[in-house]
């Protein structure tokens, strides 16, 4: 029984390590929406609400009474 759960466990392992198919364009597929996602949430955080938010955040935290 032992030996038939770690075969399989090894079967597993095998087939989640492997990436075959794995193209260079697929590769810079996943790069364009990285760059895209950054330049997203670049805007959204350099926004005005956000950056207001932000600094009131800051400045509650850094006038907190202990």
């Amino acid at each position: 029984m032992v030996q038939r759960i770690g075969g399989w466990v090894r079967r597993m392992m095998r087939r989640v390590r492997s990436d075959h198919g794995m193209t260079t364009s697929e590769y810079a597929v996943g790069t364009i929406a990285a760059c895209a996602f950054a330049a997203v949430l670049y805007k959204v955080v350099t926004s005005q609400p956000v950056m207001s938010a932000l600094q009131s955040l800051v400045k509650d935290a850094l006038d907190a009474k202990f």
